[in-house]
Parts: structure tokens; sequence; C-alpha cells
């Protein structure tokens, strides 16, 4: 997935806003296989386990057998066709998810080759919301970043201030 090029500014953005709001002996689920930003985590002294390339639309064994402080979910809810129902199941009472924004002037992106690499939803940052809050969550803290690409052109020179990443820090809401 990263052949041609790494991330590092994503992973950079994503790494500092779960430092700002999980410890390093707080427990994490990260929902998806193990990639290059779990490995990431590891290093800096996070407990990390991911989950097994389960279909987390129909397979929620992960989420329900975890034990888990967190769950951190990045860049794996806009593959789910039903993100509601995974987001309902987990037991963590912290959430640290990113998606990619949707944007106006560019198609939801669909691998030709690998079906589990399209994207089925891209989220605008309110339905993201909508859907944290539907599924029991309050969210704490957002944060957007924009992620420009090397390229002359109409579409890279809007990636240069139209936010692409949306971040969330959510705690499970408590019924009082």
């Amino acid at each position: 997935m990263y052949e041609n090029s790494f991330p590092s500014k994503r992973f950079k953005h994503t790494l500092d806003f779960l430092k700002k709001h999980v410890s390093p002996n707080e427990r994490i689920l990260d929902l998806g296989v193990e990639n290059p930003l779990s490995k990431i985590m590891r290093s800096e002294g996070y407990s990390t386990e991911n989950t097994k390339g389960e279909d987390l639309d129909k397979d929620f064994s992960s989420v329900l057998n975890s034990d888990a402080d967190v769950v951190t979910a990045f860049e794996i809810f806009e593959h789910l066709l039903a993100p509601l129902n995974v987001l309902s199941q987990i037991k963590a009472n912290k959430l640290v998810a990113s998606i990619p924004l949707r944007l106006w002037f560019s198609p939801a992106y669909r691998s030709k080759t690998d079906p589990w690499d399209r994207h089925y939803h891209e989220f605008e940052d309110w339905q993201f919301n909508w859907l944290l809050e539907k599924a029991g969550w309050e969210i704490k803290e957002t944060k957007k970043w924009t992620h420009p690409v090397k390229k002359i052109g109409f579409r890279p020179f809007l990636r240069l201030f139209t936010p692409r990443y949306y971040i969330v820090y959510a705690i499970r809401k408590t019924d009082n």
C-alpha cells in the first residue's frame, strides 16, 4: 500500500493527536491489520493489538473479545458499508478515529485491483460526527489538516488549503 509514498505528514498529525489523548499505559485495539502506523505506535511505547483482517461489517469478534482501553481506527470507516454496527459494539471507553474527508473536486477512491482498498464512504465532518453520536460516542476534540500533492493543476492547488483528513477523540456516552 505504501510502495510509492509514505504518508509521513498524516502519520505525524495522527501520532501527535494520539499522544495528546492516550497515554502509553492504555491498551489499544487498532482496527485494521498491522500497518506502518501501528508499528510506529508500538515504537512510541503504545501497547497496540490489531484486528486480523476480518470483514468488520460482519465480524465484530475482535472488538467484542478485546479488553483494550482505547480503540483506534485510522482511515478504516470509509471502507465499511455500515460503520455504525462496529462503532456500536466497541467496549472500550475511548476512541481515536480519523477519516479522509470527502472532497467536492475529487471522486471517492476506488482501487481497481484490491476490493479491500475502496472507499464506500467519504464523509463530511458533520456526517462522521453524526455517525459517532448515533453509535453512542461523545466527541471531545477534533482536528483537520490538508494533504498537498506535488503536482501542477487545479485539484493540486485546491489541496493546498482544503482539509483532507479529519481526526476525532471521543468517549463512550454514559447513561445518567
